[in-house]
């Protein structure tokens, strides 16, 4: 099975991949997962956060593991967790947009033509300050609704969809709302409904499932369950530009080289530079995250120089065997 992202690229130069090292990634083990896999967790109302995610190392018996977009306690809904080495791969799930299911009250029932003017006002380019008990500065910034939607009324009670930029209060709408409709609104309950691509059909598990599927493969050796809750980290991924690259490339990398050109083969038609990519190997395998330095031509026309700038290192050192030189040390 070829990765969307890895579909219909441009071809730079071809190679053989050693199929002794590294793993299509596909093709992962259990124990494998566990260090490169995510789960698509639904966190239910109470817990924060941090406390969802050390309850997942425990059940999992892992050392790390790590969230993609903090949810308040009283949130229910879609929280991405990222297993061992895979959690530095989840930056790229706050590039794209977030979806909440938000039940409200409003302190006064206006009529219909003003309501939805209301909500027109609240999409788009709004400004939000971050509220006290927040874990960021508290600055006036820019976010953007993208859509509003009114999925079922009953008097006062509203029930919306809400599609905005990650790092919205979403409480804050309704609180803007009851501001612009002057007797006040408030929030009841939120759900998250979508992060990025995945939305509450990708294959979303409760923590009781996840229990219960850890435990089948343990006691049982049955990994059916618990391979259909844990997914390759590179599926996160389909919504950036990519790079394949040869394996005699992949442990420079690694090791905190830059990626030159002589270790590309293919690369995402209309690449520019500045464009924020994933590097992968052969076998489809996540190497790291890096920003072009060079457009898709440039890496086309020439036969060196560095391409790529890497911003964040995901496969663990000496997966792949060691191509690369050392600099001397020379003693004066």
């Amino acid at each position: 099975m070829t990765l969307k992202q890895l579909q219909n690229l441009r071809v730079v130069d071809q190679d053989i991949t050693n199929d002794a090292y590294g793993t299509y990634y596909d093709k992962r083990s259990i124990e494998q997962l566990l260090e490169y896999g995510f789960i698509l967790l639904d966190k239910p109302n109470g817990p924060t956060s941090h406390e969802t995610v050390s309850w997942v190392k425990k059940i999992l018996h892992i050392p790390k593991a790590g969230h993609s977009g903090t949810l308040d306690p009283q949130v229910s809904g879609l929280l991405p967790i990222g297993l061992g080495e895979a959690t530095k791969a989840l930056i790229v799930l706050l590039l794209g947009p977030k979806e909440y299911h938000a039940l409200g009250r409003l302190h006064t029932l206006p009529p219909q033509e003003k309501l939805n003017d209301v909500l027109k006002q609240l999409t788009g380019k709004i400004f939000q300050k971050p509220p006290q008990r927040s874990a960021v500065s508290r600055q006036t910034r820019i976010r953007h609704v993208y859509e509003i939607e009114i999925i079922e009324q009953k008097e006062r009670l509203l029930l919306l969809r809400i599609l905005c930029e990650a790092g919205t209060y979403v409480r804050k709408i309704f609180y803007d709302m009851g501001e612009i409709l002057s007797e006040g609104a408030t929030m009841i309950e939120l759900r998250r409904t979508r992060v990025g691509h995945f939305n509450e059909y990708s294959n979303l598990v409760k923590m009781h499932d996840l229990v219960d599927a850890y435990a089948l493969w343990k006691e049982n050796g049955d990994d059916t369950k618990l391979r259909r809750i844990m997914m390759p980290i590179e599926i996160t991924l389909s919504e950036i530009k990519s790079v394949v690259i040869r394996d005699s490339a992949v442990d420079a990398l690694c090791h905190g080289a830059q990626l030159a050109i002589p270790g590309i083969l293919e690369i995402s038609p209309g690449l520019k530079r500045g464009d924020f990519v994933a590097i992968y190997t052969q076998k489809g395998e996540i190497v790291a995250l890096a920003e072009a330095t060079l457009s898709e031509d440039e890496i086309v026309e020439n036969t060196k120089g560095f391409a790529f700038k890497i911003k964040r290192i995901i496969m663990a050192p000496n997966t792949y065997p060691k191509s690369w030189r050392s600099k001397a040390v020379v003693n004066n």
